[in-house]
């Protein structure tokens, strides 16, 4: 099994930086893209920033030039600096990771979640 574990989410006021982290972790997989996408109260979940496995990248609009995405696949970790940030940021934060499992052969990609960590930016 694979699972995905974030970390980093507060409470900071507008103008300031979080860094949000996910590790995968368990056994027999292989990443092909992770990222992080956010829901805000009602809502619809929509995508932040994305990394693929050779490190291409995309942003969401509304965070380009703010957000910064990094990733180390030797350590299946993904980053998410979040600075000059707003209220409108507040959300919880979700990491995804487009994996595939090897259970005697590779079976096709698949999206897997994080818990998720809440994102609060006060004005």
């Amino acid at each position: 099994q694979v699972q995905l574990v974030e970390s980093g989410g507060g409470l900071v006021q507008a103008g300031g930086s979080l860094r949000l982290s996910c590790v995968a972790s368990g056994s027999g997989f292989s990443i092909n893209a992770m990222g992080w996408y956010r829901q805000a109260p009602e809502k619809q979940r929509e995508l932040v920033a994305t990394v693929t496995s050779d490190g291409n990248t995309n942003y969401a609009d509304s965070v380009t030039g703010r957000f910064t995405i990094s990733r180390d696949n030797a350590k299946n970790t993904v980053w998410l600096q979040m600075n000059s940030l707003k209220p409108e940021d507040t959300a919880i934060y979700y990491c995804n990771a487009l994996l595939k499992l090897y259970i005697g052969y590779w079976k096709r990609p698949a999206d897997y979640w994080g818990q998720g960590t809440q994102v609060t930016v006060s004005s």
